[in-house]
Protein backbone atom coordinates (compact mmCIF):
# COMPACT_ATOMS: atom_id res chain seq x y z
CA UNK A 1 0.00 0.00 0.00
CA UNK A 2 1.41 3.17 -1.17
CA UNK A 3 1.82 6.61 0.96
CA UNK A 4 -1.20 9.04 0.46
CA UNK A 5 0.59 12.14 -1.46
CA UNK A 6 1.09 15.10 0.96
CA UNK A 7 -1.77 18.18 0.66
CA UNK A 8 -0.67 20.89 -0.91
CA UNK A 9 1.05 23.41 0.90
CA UNK A 10 -1.76 26.09 2.38
CA UNK A 11 -0.73 29.90 1.19
CA UNK A 12 -2.20 32.99 1.34
CA UNK A 13 -2.32 35.70 -1.27
CA UNK A 14 -3.77 39.10 -2.30
CA UNK A 15 -7.05 38.53 -3.74
CA UNK A 16 -6.91 39.67 -7.39
CA UNK A 17 -9.53 39.88 -10.53
CA UNK A 18 -8.06 36.41 -11.47
CA UNK A 19 -9.65 34.69 -8.09
CA UNK A 20 -12.98 36.32 -8.17
CA UNK A 21 -15.00 33.25 -10.35
CA UNK A 22 -14.03 30.86 -7.75
CA UNK A 23 -14.54 33.30 -4.74
CA UNK A 24 -18.01 34.37 -6.09
CA UNK A 25 -18.92 30.10 -6.80
CA UNK A 26 -17.54 29.79 -2.84
CA UNK A 27 -19.61 32.84 -2.02
CA UNK A 28 -22.69 31.29 -3.74
CA UNK A 29 -22.37 27.91 -1.97
CA UNK A 30 -21.86 29.31 1.60
CA UNK A 31 -24.64 31.82 2.29
CA UNK A 32 -27.85 32.31 1.34
CA UNK A 33 -27.15 35.98 0.55
CA UNK A 34 -23.98 36.18 -1.18
CA UNK A 35 -21.80 38.76 -1.81
CA UNK A 36 -21.75 39.54 -5.30
CA UNK A 37 -19.38 40.05 -8.14
CA UNK A 38 -19.19 43.58 -7.74
CA UNK A 39 -18.95 43.74 -4.34
CA UNK A 40 -15.84 42.09 -4.38
CA UNK A 41 -14.51 44.24 -7.26
CA UNK A 42 -15.74 47.50 -5.90
CA UNK A 43 -13.72 46.19 -2.61
CA UNK A 44 -10.89 45.90 -4.29
CA UNK A 45 -11.24 49.07 -6.10
CA UNK A 46 -11.49 50.69 -3.07
CA UNK A 47 -7.88 48.79 -1.74
CA UNK A 48 -9.25 47.09 0.90
CA UNK A 49 -7.18 44.55 2.06
CA UNK A 50 -8.62 40.88 0.66
CA UNK A 51 -6.61 37.95 0.53
CA UNK A 52 -7.15 34.35 -0.71
CA UNK A 53 -6.03 30.99 1.26
CA UNK A 54 -5.08 28.34 -1.21
CA UNK A 55 -3.90 24.88 -1.08
CA UNK A 56 -2.46 24.50 -4.80
CA UNK A 57 -5.17 26.04 -7.10
CA UNK A 58 -7.33 25.30 -4.85
CA UNK A 59 -9.34 27.93 -3.37
CA UNK A 60 -9.73 27.28 0.76
CA UNK A 61 -11.06 31.12 1.52
CA UNK A 62 -10.82 34.20 1.95
CA UNK A 63 -11.59 37.58 3.64
CA UNK A 64 -11.55 41.04 3.03
CA UNK A 65 -11.53 44.23 5.36
CA UNK A 66 -10.81 47.99 5.40
CA UNK A 67 -8.19 49.82 7.76
CA UNK A 68 -9.63 52.86 8.92
CA UNK A 69 -7.23 55.22 11.31
CA UNK A 70 -7.00 52.82 14.46
CA UNK A 71 -9.29 50.05 13.77
CA UNK A 72 -9.95 47.04 11.03
CA UNK A 73 -13.34 46.48 10.28
CA UNK A 74 -13.92 42.38 8.55
CA UNK A 75 -16.22 42.84 5.76
CA UNK A 76 -16.28 39.47 4.50
CA UNK A 77 -14.65 36.13 5.76
CA UNK A 78 -15.49 32.78 4.12
CA UNK A 79 -14.35 29.40 3.98
CA UNK A 80 -15.08 26.74 1.50
CA UNK A 81 -17.91 24.33 2.47
CA UNK A 82 -15.58 21.68 1.74
CA UNK A 83 -12.84 23.08 3.95
CA UNK A 84 -15.26 24.13 6.82
CA UNK A 85 -14.32 22.83 10.51
CA UNK A 86 -10.86 22.10 9.82
CA UNK A 87 -9.18 25.38 11.49
CA UNK A 88 -8.77 27.61 8.00
CA UNK A 89 -11.25 30.20 9.39
CA UNK A 90 -8.75 30.62 12.55
CA UNK A 91 -5.93 30.56 10.66
CA UNK A 92 -7.11 33.59 8.08
CA UNK A 93 -8.56 35.57 11.17
CA UNK A 94 -4.87 34.95 12.66
CA UNK A 95 -3.85 36.61 9.40
CA UNK A 96 -6.15 39.71 9.67
CA UNK A 97 -5.00 40.14 13.13
CA UNK A 98 -1.34 39.99 12.29
CA UNK A 99 -2.10 42.72 9.04
CA UNK A 100 -3.82 44.49 11.33
CA UNK A 101 -1.43 45.14 14.06
CA UNK A 102 0.79 45.82 11.21
CA UNK A 103 -1.30 48.77 10.11
CA UNK A 104 -1.52 50.09 14.16
CA UNK A 105 -5.05 49.42 14.41
CA UNK A 106 -5.65 48.64 18.24
CA UNK A 107 -9.51 47.20 17.25
CA UNK A 108 -10.79 44.61 15.01
CA UNK A 109 -14.76 45.44 14.83
CA UNK A 110 -16.97 42.63 12.71
CA UNK A 111 -20.94 42.09 12.15
CA UNK A 112 -22.44 38.03 11.93
CA UNK A 113 -25.59 37.30 11.54
CA UNK A 114 -27.46 36.51 14.95
CA UNK A 115 -28.52 33.04 13.60
CA UNK A 116 -24.91 32.04 12.65
CA UNK A 117 -23.90 30.50 15.88
CA UNK A 118 -20.72 28.38 14.62
CA UNK A 119 -19.25 31.55 13.53
CA UNK A 120 -19.78 33.25 16.56
CA UNK A 121 -18.66 30.48 18.29
CA UNK A 122 -15.18 31.06 16.13
CA UNK A 123 -15.02 34.45 16.58
CA UNK A 124 -15.53 34.07 20.46
CA UNK A 125 -12.54 31.53 20.32
CA UNK A 126 -10.63 34.06 18.64
CA UNK A 127 -11.15 36.46 21.54
CA UNK A 128 -13.94 38.33 19.87
CA UNK A 129 -16.93 39.51 22.37
CA UNK A 130 -20.83 40.60 21.49
CA UNK A 131 -20.48 44.38 22.06
CA UNK A 132 -23.42 45.20 20.38
CA UNK A 133 -26.43 44.14 17.75
CA UNK A 134 -27.67 45.86 14.97
CA UNK A 135 -31.72 45.52 14.21
CA UNK A 136 -32.54 44.13 11.18
CA UNK A 137 -28.65 44.28 9.31
CA UNK A 138 -28.60 41.00 7.29
CA UNK A 139 -31.67 40.22 4.42
CA UNK A 140 -33.09 36.75 5.63
CA UNK A 141 -36.19 36.59 3.41
CA UNK A 142 -38.25 39.18 0.57
CA UNK A 143 -40.24 40.67 3.72
CA UNK A 144 -37.76 39.79 6.41
CA UNK A 145 -34.39 40.94 7.95
CA UNK A 146 -31.88 39.05 10.38
CA UNK A 147 -30.26 40.79 13.22
CA UNK A 148 -26.59 41.07 13.46
CA UNK A 149 -24.18 40.83 16.22
CA UNK A 150 -21.47 43.14 16.48
CA UNK A 151 -18.11 41.89 18.21
CA UNK A 152 -14.56 43.37 18.53
CA UNK A 153 -11.02 42.36 19.10
CA UNK A 154 -9.01 44.21 21.30
CA UNK A 155 -5.19 43.79 19.19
Amino acid sequence: MSALPNPPEARLATMAHGWLDAVVAVEQMAYSHPWTRANFSDSLAAGYEAQVLTGGDELIGYFVAFHAIDEVHLLNLTVTPAHQRQGWARLLLDALAIWSRGKGARQLWLEVRIGNLRAQHVYRQHGFSAVGRRRNYYPATPIAREDAVVMSLKL
